[in-house]
């Protein structure tokens, strides 16, 4: 479960207290009614990821919070859920996850300036976040174990058709490279081997990690 405090009030004035006081008497009202909500996660100032349908499913006065399950599962068996081990220990990894990742992608396009590292192509919706070493590799959502690609390279990378070696070059596996199949392949793939990286990070800090790389590279290598 997701913890959300209360609201405070903003001054000492009982208009202010009266305000917050109503907010968080609509949170129980969701809550006793079952009604979804939509909880806005702040990733940095300014910008928020959605979680929805979100549904209140405790309320802890003593500590002035409430519980929120934020896992997109419905409404379903939420009588069960403050007793039910499995069930939150399996929600809480989901929410981990999508916060986690939620933050990671802002910071690596941020970090990349919504461009694909390898084609530069800089429409956002068409622009991912790509681990760099994957979580079930043990990477971290850090920015230095990340690069902006677009679908097209990003789906390359993940299955070892195209690489990025430690001084950042592009490679590309030999079988695709001897492949004939239309521009797409030739333009879009082909023609990057041997090439640097077209975008990195401005800040030193946020450049792809040699030891990330690495262990990445050597995995392309057997592919």
């Amino acid at each position: 479960m997701f913890l959300y405090h209360y609201r405070d009030p903003r001054s000492p004035s009982r208009r202010a207290h009266d305000q917050a006081e109503s907010d968080n008497e609509a949170v129980r009202v969701a809550m006793r009614r079952r009604l979804p909500v939509i909880y806005f996660f702040g990733i940095v100032p300014g910008r928020y990821r959605p979680f929805y349908p979100a549904y209140v499913v405790a309320d802890h006065p003593e500590r002035r919070e409430f519980s929120l399950d934020l896992t997109e599962l419905g409404a379903r068996h939420l009588d069960d859920l403050a007793s039910d081990a499995p069930s939150r220990s399996y929600r809480a990894q989901i929410v981990r996850s999508r916060m986690h990742q939620a933050r990671f992608r802002e910071a690596v396009m941020r970090a990349y300036q919504s461009s694909c590292a390898i084609c530069r192509l800089k429409r956002s919706e068409l622009v991912e976040a790509a681990h760099i070493v994957g979580d079930a590799d043990g990477g971290e959502p850090v920015v230095p174990n990340g690069m902006a690609l677009c679908k097209l390279h990003h789906a390359a990378f993940d299955r070892n058709i195209l690489g990025v070696r430690p001084d950042l070059r592009v490679a590309i596996r030999q079988d695709i490279l001897e492949e004939v199949d239309g521009p797409m392949l030739l333009h879009g793939l082909q023609d990057f081997h041997g090439l640097q990286l077209s975008v990195i990070p401005r800040r030193r800090d946020d450049r792809p990690s040699a030891d990330f790389l690495e262990r990445r590279w050597e995995q392309f290598r057997s592919a």
